[in-house]
């Protein structure tokens, strides 16, 4: 996992680097998406603060809401002039008709000098979960909603409906502005304020 001083140099290189590449790697770092989730996405699919990713492209075969930060919505929204014609967020270089690919985002990973051995998009999920927890001391249950994973319970998955979309929009923008304090140098153990 990254120190805190890694990761603020990370969060800083992806305000520097390029669009599109910087903003997909900013919306890895505040959604807690899997890496094909934000590459892959579709402007269809953003509502305002929320992104919900269909049930056919989601990895559960259920459609997932994720909440954004005042942040991450920015970050869409000074892309929207860019590639707001097409269908995706993020197009492939070569053409818009498709999602930029999964090689496309980890090269710019690597030009971002983040070390494949350091940091790879799905690392950024497991970073996000453990300092969430450890650090925000958010509950584990909402972390884990955001993060779309199966609740470990048999019956509670066959019975638990329930999204906390309203605690996780909060936990996304305590993230987010950890994520700033970070960059800011403002930032102390325990939730920001």
């Amino acid at each position: 996992m990254l120190s805190d001083d890694e990761l603020c140099r990370v969060w800083r290189a992806a305000e520097k680097t390029d669009y599109p590449f910087g903003a997909l790697v900013q919306l890895l770092l505040l959604t807690g998406c899997r890496r094909g989730e934000i590459a892959e996405l579709e402007w269809s699919e953003i509502d305002g603060d929320a992104i919900t990713i269909p049930a056919a492209r989601f990895k559960t075969g259920r459609a997932h809401v994720v909440p954004l930060s005042r942040q991450a919505v920015e970050i869409l929204r000074e892309l929207h002039p860019l590639t707001g014609a097409g269908r995706y967020v993020f197009p492939s270089a070569r053409s818009a008709e498709r999602a930029m690919s999964d090689n496309a985002v980890l090269a710019a990973m690597r030009r971002m000098n983040i070390p494949k051995a350091e940091m790879c998009g799905h690392g950024f999920r497991a970073m996000a979960r453990t300092l969430l927890d450890e650090v925000l001391h958010f509950p584990v249950d909402i972390i884990e909603h955001q993060l779309a994973h199966t609740v470990r319970d048999p019956l509670g998955r066959a019975y638990n409906r329930t999204q906390f979309i309203d605690d996780r929009r909060r936990m996304m923008q305590e993230w987010a502005d950890y994520l700033d304090g970070l960059k800011n140098e403002n930032v102390r153990p325990g939730r920001v304020a």
